[in-house]
């Protein structure tokens, strides 16, 4: 579909279109004359330049389509990763990006450099090779399973495209996932914890995490402006994140940004407000204030209404948390845990004391129960009451000393071999 724009000029007392427009991103003009002279009506040479506008358009189009019927596009595998990948750029959010382009250009771009393929002439056996290769390399399932995501995604673009007939990953089957079995620290654990992190730079972080099961992103995305101290809630509703960031000189560095929105829609909620939460929150901002105040210019006001910063104003980073949990629990000789894995406590938590999964789902901000359902074979002690339920349900018609009475009896002995 060609964009012609077009105009009136005079050349030699004669009214001419000027048509312009591109071709492989270049830009053309073409001059063609009206036939009306200078002198003759404006009107009827506009009305021609809208039929040399159109009638040159349709010329174009068909010149365009002939080419494309007898000219195959021939791009590789690799190549057209990388311009699906500059084409989802300003589809997706910039975290989201970021993995794609690890992906993309780390181990796709290095297996199909060295096994190259043509797109046209990619098979399910080609995208089958590489996922070996990718579990030789270390990888696990849910891992692969991303990288089959991706794939399948751009080829359902390269289809849309008419770049190819048929998406070959479709006939590939889903990598398997290995099953989710999440570490997580039980009640005393957790209050062990919180006595180690006592007065350290995590402890707001660890206590609001821990309570509220937040994501990383999430707890150092709290905002002053989201907490309601008069009704006592807090609103989970930014995220903070860390992306790879390309500069003019190709150099890869990587930032942090806010985010207005949070994972999912589900992920905005608004929770109760902890008592002992509330005290922590109203001692961090008195000593936020008392750092401003001493720090005076020097003190970064751009994060003044974000919760988890340092005495200087700047944002917590996520690499921060994660490196400095680690050490915390290393210098105190507690078990190791992710610092993800403050999550899954507070979600074991909420399930041992009875809380249903739809509440804890809510709780969460998880997006569908099936996340939820996760947790639901972490502590057996949850499954007492199905058990006792079934136990007073059901009885055997023998008692236990029946049954041991059958053991003792030859005849039946017996006749059990002879079933």
């Amino acid at each position: 579909m060609y964009d012609i724009t077009a105009y009136l000029t005079i050349k030699n007392k004669t009214f001419y279109t000027v048509l312009t427009y591109y071709v492989d991103g270049i830009r053309k003009m073409k001059w063609v004359s009206t036939g009306f002279k200078e002198n003759e009506s404006k009107k009827k040479a506009e009305k021609k330049l809208i039929q040399i506008r159109d009638e040159f358009k349709n010329k174009l189009e068909t010149i365009t389509t002939t080419r494309t019927k007898d000219k195959k596009v021939q791009i590789s595998f690799a190549d057209f990763m990388i311009k699906w990948l500059d084409m989802i750029k300003h589809q997706v959010e910039e975290s989201t990006y970021t993995g794609y382009k690890r992906q993309i250009e780390g181990r796709t771009k290095e297996y199909f450099t060295k096994n190259p393929v043509m797109l046209e002439d990619l098979k399910p056996v080609h995208i089958l090779d590489f996922y070996n290769w990718l579990y030789s390399q270390g990888l696990k399932g849910n891992t692969v399973v991303k990288y089959h995501a991706n794939i399948r995604k751009a080829l359902d673009y390269a289809v849309q495209t008419d770049l190819i007939q048929s998406n070959p990953a479709i006939k590939v089957g889903r990598p398997q996932q290995q099953q989710f079995i999440a570490d997580y620290y039980n009640e005393e654990e957790l209050n062990n914890l919180f006595k180690v992190v006592k007065d350290t730079t995590l402890e707001l972080i660890v206590y609001l995490t821990a309570f509220y099961g937040l994501r990383r992103s999430e707890v150092l995305g709290i905002r002053w402006s989201a907490i309601d101290f008069e009704n006592k809630t807090i609103t989970i509703s930014h995220k903070v994140v860390t992306v790879t960031d390309e500069n003019e000189n190709s150099k890869t560095k990587t930032k942090t940004i806010t985010k207005r929105k949070t994972k999912n829609k589900s992920s905005y909620r608004t929770l109760p407000l902890f008592k002992e939460i509330e005290e922590l929150l109203l001692y961090t901002r008195k000593m936020q204030e008392y750092y401003m105040s001493i720090f005076k210019e020097s003190y970064n006001k751009q994060f003044k209404d974000f919760v988890c910063v340092d005495e200087m104003g700047n944002l917590r980073k996520p690499d921060y948390v994660s490196h400095k949990f680690k050490e915390i629990l290393k210098k105190n000789d507690l078990r190791k845990i992710r610092f993800h894995d403050l999550r899954h406590s507070c979600a074991t938590l909420l399930l041992k004391k009875g809380i249903s999964l739809r509440e804890i789902q809510d709780w969460l901000g998880h997006s569908s129960s099936k996340t939820t359902e996760r947790y639901a074979h972490l502590d057996s002690s949850t499954k007492i009451k199905s058990a006792t339920a079934i136990e007073n349900a059901l009885s055997f018609n023998g008692n236990k000393k029946d049954i041991l009475d059958l053991g003792s009896n030859t005849s039946t002995k017996e006749n059990i071999s002879n079933c």
